[in-house]
Parts: structure tokens; C-alpha cells; sequence
């Protein structure tokens, strides 16, 4: 499965869930939002910032997201590989192996844009 198509599947999951929790996941659909809303730091900034905090606490499916929505955001592809490097510092090695997964993600989902 692709990065992108892993996203689409990951988004129709989330929205299931949503379905069957709705309390819980509206409340945190609003804390996403509010979180990366333009302010002081922009958006594409604040997706950086949880992709990097995703690679570092290695969660697949958080990088798959991320990634895609620093991109939606204006991230390049560069701006993306820096952040992983700043993961990488922070969480080592296996941040290392998922900041390549996360650099491969960049690279589909800018193919398919």
C-alpha cells in the first residue's frame, strides 16, 4: 500500500471511529484544528513540528498524516528532510529508520499531487 493510499484508508478509519465515538473524536478534531491554526508560528511550521515529534515517538501512522498535511501546508521536500534530521537528533537510531519511511512519504504523496 502507498503512503497516500495509507492515508485515504487511515482517514476513512478515523472517520469510522468517529462515528462510533463521537464525544471523544470531535474533541480531539478540535484540539488538532485549534493546534494548527495560523498564529505566531504558521501551519506548515506546526506540521513539522508533529511530524518530527511523530518520528521521534515512532508512530506510523501520526508520520503518514503529518506528512501529508506539512506538504497540504506548503512544506518542500527539503524542509521535510530537515525535520527529520532534527527527529533524528532527538530520538536516535530508530527515529533514523522511521524520518526514511517519512522521507518516502514525502516523496509519493508529492508525486501524486
Amino acid at each position: 500500500m502507498t503512503f497516500p493510499e495509507r492515508h485515504a484508508h487511515l482517514r476513512d478509519l478515523v472517520a469510522e471511529l468517529g462515528r462510533e465515538a463521537p464525544g471523544p473524536m470531535s474533541g480531539f478534531a478540535r484540539l488538532h484544528a485549534s493546534s494548527v491554526t495560523d498564529g505566531e508560528l504558521a501551519p506548515k511550521v506546526k506540521e513539522l513540528m508533529a511530524l518530527a515529534i511523530a518520528i521521534a515517538i515512532h508512530c506510523e501512522d501520526c508520520i503518514v498524516y503529518h506528512v501529508h498535511d506539512a506538504l497540504a501546508a506548503g512544506a518542500s521536500r527539503k524542509e521535510v528532510a530537515e525535520t527529520i534530521g532534527v527527529a533524528v537528533m532527538m530520538g536516535g537510531g530508530p527515529a533514523a529508520v522511521y524520518g526514511a519511511q517519512a522521507l518516502e512519504a514525502a516523496g509519493e504523496f508529492a508525486a501524486g499531487s
